[in-house]
């Protein structure tokens, strides 16, 4: 049986989630290097403990670990390449440099598990770069929680791909976070009635549906480079989550505040301002028999991505959405006017650490 020597950079939501259920695998890969912004911790070499505890706190106390400040990616390598096995890397963090350094741990044959899209979603050419790296340092890169966190989204596309179908369009529902907002704020039984949308927005940002400033989430980026990373699987050459339409729900006369903590809270502050446009876009949907929602959309033949709100019958798929589910729908040659549709929650620590999890043994599997 094949040993794997395991790094993991990360222990926040995600992180800590992953540790856990890393923890209870029954051929877990030997944990030798946990590191966080500031701080690594590392088995010494060429030893090798039985592996760093899966949790940061016990970790941390052990005496026998090697403790460093941040280490930068190239030095994260040498050592992970120093294991006596197959090393993986598991980055649990939306760190766009550690991201852009993926290519030196695959041409290094340390393959790479994560769920940040920073890698996939950015410049064309680093998405080029880091799958050509993999190939060349017979690695391998799985990432199918950077869309649609456990649902398996990014598996399946490929396997249309892989299997020959024709994938002619892509549309859903990519962000937990919006989908809650307007399930909340424009509901299909009308129940939403009466409800202000800074008062649906505070109401998320209080249960942790949304990131610390939710214009994080109202930017409508998140789900922009969801888009971008599944328009390049499919074939289609999308230079950045900016080269297409990403209707932005901040409102304009807001968009000058800045991005501290400061700005934040003015932003949450004066959002009531402007809860009549939102009321507006509502209510003109309902004269129609129909809800609003926050969608993306990718058109292969036409090459065309958007990213904004639509309008959709209350008895379409989309509209009856509950919580924060994500749905994802792809239209294909081989299914026809019936799409496949995948639906479930999109988003929370617990279910995007299973699609790591499940990404880092069909690693170990194909390694073997």
């Amino acid at each position: 049986m094949s040993q794997f020597y395991l790094g993991v950079i990360g222990v926040g939501g995600v992180g800590t989630a992953f540790l856990q259920q890393l923890s209870r695998l029954p051929d877990a890969p030997k944990l030798i290097l946990l590191a966080r912004s500031s701080q690594t911790l590392l088995a010494p070499t060429p030893t090798y403990l039985p592996g760093i505890a899966a949790d940061w706190k016990t970790a941390s106390a052990n005496p026998d670990l090697t403790k460093s400040g941040a280490l930068s990616p190239e030095e994260i390598a040498s050592y992970l390449s120093s294991a006596p096995g197959r090393a993986i890397l598991v980055d649990n963090t939306s760190d766009p440099a550690l991201a852009a350094s993926y290519p030196v741990f695959l041409r290094a044959g340390i393959s790479i598990v994560t769920p940040n899209k920073k890698g996939f979603s950015s410049d064309l050419s680093l998405f080029r770069n880091i799958f050509a790296s993999a190939i060349k340092g017979n690695a391998h890169v799985y990432h199918e929680s950077t869309v649609g966190a456990g649902l398996p989204v990014i598996s399946t596309l490929l396997d249309l791909v892989s299997t020959g179908d024709e994938v002619t369009r892509i549309e859903g529902v990519f962000s937990g976070t919006l989908s809650f907002l307007f399930n909340t704020f424009a509901p299909v039984g009308g129940s939403g009635a009466g409800r202000k949308w800074s008062e649906v927005v505070a109401e998320a940002k209080e249960l942790g549906y949304t990131e610390p400033d939710p214009r994080d989430d109202l930017n409508g980026m998140d789900v922009a480079r969801k888009l971008t990373i599944l328009a390049r699987l499919v074939g289609l050459e999308v230079q950045s989550p900016d080269a297409f339409p990403v209707e932005s729900l901040i409102p304009k006369e807001l968009e000058g505040l800045d991005s501290s903590a400061e700005g934040a809270k003015a932003f949450m502050d004066r959002l009531g301002e402007f809860d009549a446009q939102m009321t507006e876009i509502k209510e003109s949907a309902e004269k129609e028999g129909k809800v609003v929602r926050y969608v993306g959309s990718i058109d292969v033949a036409s090459k065309e991505v958007r990213v904004g709100l639509q309008k959709f019958d209350k008895d379409s798929a989309i509209a009856g959405l509950k919580g924060s589910d994500n749905i994802i729908s792809f239209y294909t040659k081989r299914y026809g006017s019936n799409p496949l549709i995948i639906q479930g929650a999109g988003a929370g620590g617990d279910v995007t650490a299973m699609g790591v999890t499940a990404d880092l043994l069909k690693v170990m599997h194909r390694l073997r």
